[in-house]
């Protein structure tokens, strides 16, 4: 189990600029952002333990953030 946040930067590191331009100017992308965000601090905080949860809600929040940053990556490659 890895205790490492899994921020959008450090996940994709070629897409910063990209990444913030597009925070700005499509809202769609600023919200799966922002989800993404909530979401993974959330894993992070359970892995741990500062907020600690039962396995299967741990592992519904990781399924989300894997669909939440599979979203994003479609967006910021698609152009």
């Amino acid at each position: 189990m890895s205790h490492t946040p899994h921020e959008l930067h450090e996940e994709f590191p070629e897409f910063a600029d990209k990444m913030t331009e597009m925070k700005q100017s499509d809202a769609h992308f600023a919200k799966l952002s922002d989800e993404y965000h909530d979401v993974n601090r959330a894993v992070h905080r359970a892995e741990t333990n500062v907020e600690p949860t039962d396995q299967f809600n741990e592992e519904e929040m990781r399924k989300k953030r894997a669909v939440l940053k599979d979203q994003i990556y479609r967006m910021l490659s698609a152009t």
